[in-house]
């Protein structure tokens, strides 16, 4: 009877470990982190968020975090993640924002998990140049924690470069009310608007200038430039 026992006993640890490695979102062998060691934060997927060629880098959750993903996970996150879905979330959290940089993101329903574990990848797009009104519901983030957008209350996500959007700090805010044109891509992930302009209403608008560096402290160096050579004596 000893013999059989010890098989049975045996047999149950390998299910309860098979279980438990099926649920935990598993990195590719060659990995150098193993995910589900990470940080885990749970919710239900309030929508996608978009970057100006339209494809998905990041989720807004129901209580406000928002998750960023690199955009070559975009066909992955879709297939496996939808909008009122419920997610276990693996990444590194930021201090003072409610943002994860994650690595990668179950769907609590059906197990699948997606894991960040390639290159980016992705066709570009072009949108039509279009005018949109709408109040600012949330802003939205880089990984360093950089304002570089906004939804809107009708679900439309806007991007403009972080140095731009720390210019504009006035205007872009939640809760106010703002106008923008830009290219418009509209596709069945949402709708995105990359912005060349800004303002309080369509006839008032801001120029939106090229990307650089985000600057520091007024007469500062730049936040992410490296620092200036040491004088010579």
């Amino acid at each position: 009877m000893k013999p059989i026992t010890t098989a049975l006993v045996l047999a149950v640890a390998c299910l309860g470990a098979t279980a438990a490695t099926a649920q935990a979102p598993q990195s590719p062998p060659d990995a150098t982190w193993d995910a589900s060691q990470l940080p885990e934060t749970r919710g239900i997927v309030e929508q996608y968020t978009l970057t100006p060629r339209g494809d998905v880098d990041g989720l807004i959750l129901n209580d406000g975090t928002e998750v960023k993903l690199p955009p070559h996970l975009t066909a992955q996150i879709v297939f496996a993640i939808k909008p009122g879905d419920g997610v276990s979330v693996r990444g590194l959290r930021a201090r003072a924002l409610p943002l994860v940089d994650a690595t990668s993101v179950t769907n609590i329903a059906t197990g699948k998990s997606v894991v960040d574990n390639g290159p980016p990848d992705g066709p570009g797009r072009r949108g039509a140049d279009q005018t949109v009104s709408g109040r600012i519901t949330t802003l939205l983030h880089g990984k360093r924690g950089e304002v570089n957008g906004a939804v809107l209350d009708d679900g439309t996500s806007l991007r403009l470069p972080p140095p731009e959007a720390e210019r504009l700090a006035d205007t872009l805010r939640p809760g106010q009310t703002i106008s923008v044109r830009g290219d418009l891509i509209d596709t069945a992930l949402g709708k995105l608007v990359d912005v060349r302009a800004i303002g309080t209403s369509p006839d008032k608008m801001t120029e939106i200038e090229g990307p650089r560096p985000p600057r520091g402290p007024k007469g500062g160096p730049d936040r992410l430039a490296p620092p200036p050579p040491p004088p010579r004596g």
